[in-house]
């Protein structure tokens, strides 16, 4: 955006372990009462309509459908052009299953508004292919790729050792800033008993990776357990680029994770780590087709284990040079320029 003369301004809800907004442009945070559900979206979209209906802006930038309306309803009043940036195949989420009424508002406050649009973006070909067939609106893709950057030396590993874990086993990283349900973390932990000569480090938050925490002492992992808060992307990075295996397990339980095109794909690969993913249609393509890592039929501890046991077969080098190939087309500025374009158009 400010490529394309634009000063940004970020704003979302306040929560507790936010951290300051140091940049670029400035960031404006609701400090919302309700924490989740039908009152927190309610109290969310009162918020931005109030706070855009005086805010002194030329364009709006909504991401994902819990910001849509506010955005439509404000840029028409307004005479503000709109972009509809979505993040995710909001409708088809994990939260909305076997909610039928919810599921149903949001539907409706889809096609209300997506019919107000010209065009909009999405994460990746197949989450736009569905909303092309349901709205017949045009969508383009911008994936959420990392910029190009040089790679963390991370040799010695102190990485791991400053948080205390030991660099003696081949370490696998799953990472998260939201491990729910069907995201593979458990299965990640079960698989522990199956692989016995490596670490598992989790880092993130949400529910699972707090019931991991719970599990860390149990005595068939022999201590090879290690969770780790949520770190800033920088630290996450170079923890990142000290792993052996990364890995990708979301189910496709819902349509939102079966579509899913992860960012963490594009952090291992950026980095040099090799994969082990489950068969997300998105996630498939990127891995198989540039050759960065194994792709499992299904999500077991024993798939886990074959899975992890095929990239550790080969050496760290052979993945790298996968990974460094891949990341040349797999890169922010690919995909960037629809920024510029839909801002100016």
């Amino acid at each position: 955006m400010i490529a394309a003369g634009h000063e940004p301004i970020l704003v979302g809800r306040a929560l507790p372990e936010s951290d300051p907004y140091d940049g670029p442009g400035s960031a404006v945070r609701f400090p919302l009462f309700f924490k989740s559900g039908p009152l927190f979206y309610t109290e969310l979209q009162i918020s931005l309509l109030k706070w855009l209906g005086k805010a002194e802006i030329d364009r709006i930038w909504a991401n994902d459908l819990d910001t849509l309306l506010p955005s439509i309803v404000v840029g028409r009043h307004r005479k503000i052009p709109v972009v509809y940036d979505s993040h995710e195949f909001f409708t088809e989420a994990a939260g909305l299953t076997g909610k039928p009424l919810r599921r149903k508002i949001w539907l409706f406050i889809e096609k209300y508004c997506i019919s107000k649009l010209n065009k909009m973006l999405t994460v990746n070909e197949s989450i736009a292919k569905e909303f092309r067939k349901r709205y017949g609106v045009k969508v383009d893709v911008l994936r959420n790729m990392p910029v190009l950057k040089s790679i963390p030396d991370v040799t010695t590993r102190t990485a791991f050792l400053e948080f205390g874990i030991p660099t003696d086993l081949p370490i696998l990283l799953l990472q998260g800033a939201y491990m729910d349900r069907d995201r593979g973390t458990s299965d990640a932990v079960d698989a522990l008993a199956v692989m016995t000569d490596v670490r598992l480090v989790l880092v993130g938050a949400g529910i699972e990776f707090d019931e991991s925490v719970e599990r860390m002492n149990d005595p068939r992992w022999k201590d090879r357990l290690h969770c780790i808060p949520r770190l800033n992307y920088d630290k996450l990075r170079i923890l990142t680029a000290s792993a052996d295996v990364g890995l990708s397990l979301d189910k496709g339980l819902h349509a939102n994770y079966l579509l899913s095109l992860p960012n963490k794909l594009f952090d291992f690969i950026h980095v040099g780590l090799p994969i082990v993913a489950s068969p997300m249609v998105e996630v498939r393509q990127i891995v198989e087709e540039n050759g960065v890592g194994v792709v499992l039929k299904d999500v077991t501890s024993e798939a886990i284990s074959d899975g992890v046991a095929q990239i550790l077969s080969k050496p760290r080098e052979f993945w790298f040079s996968k990974c460094m190939i891949a990341r040349e087309n797999l890169h922010w500025d690919v995909d960037s320029h629809l920024i510029t374009e839909y801002l100016e158009g």
